[in-house]
């Protein structure tokens, strides 16, 4: 075998009429490929980080549709709260990462 890019109805041709010599050459390049394509399909997809925008809380409150009032005093009730010293900050992917699950 040459290395050359078969067509699929040529690989089963070739399966069909190689010399008995050339079949191990040929079984391992269709293991080669088999492998490959497998690596391909169950590698894990990229993962890009976007930056996480982090918001106050009149901001949150706008996205979340509640006053801020109400953010100030039920904060801990979000896993996406974040504090810089005393500021309270929300983590802007958090709040539409919530929204998306919480739509009815």
């Amino acid at each position: 075998m040459n290395g050359e890019a078969l067509k699929p109805s040529e690989i089963l041709m070739a399966a069909h009429e190689l010399s008995a010599e050339d079949l191990p050459g040929f079984i391992g390049l269709l293991e080669t490929a088999k492998a490959t394509a497998w690596a391909r399909l169950t590698a894990p997809a990229a993962v890009t980080h976007e930056h996480d925008a982090l918001l106050g809380v009149s901001e949150a409150a706008r996205r979340l549709g509640v006053s801020e009032d109400y953010l100030y005093s039920h904060h801990k009730d979000y896993a996406f709260t974040r504090r810089q010293g005393r500021k309270l900050l929300f983590s802007a992917q958090g709040i539409d990462r919530h929204i998306r699950q919480n739509r009815t």
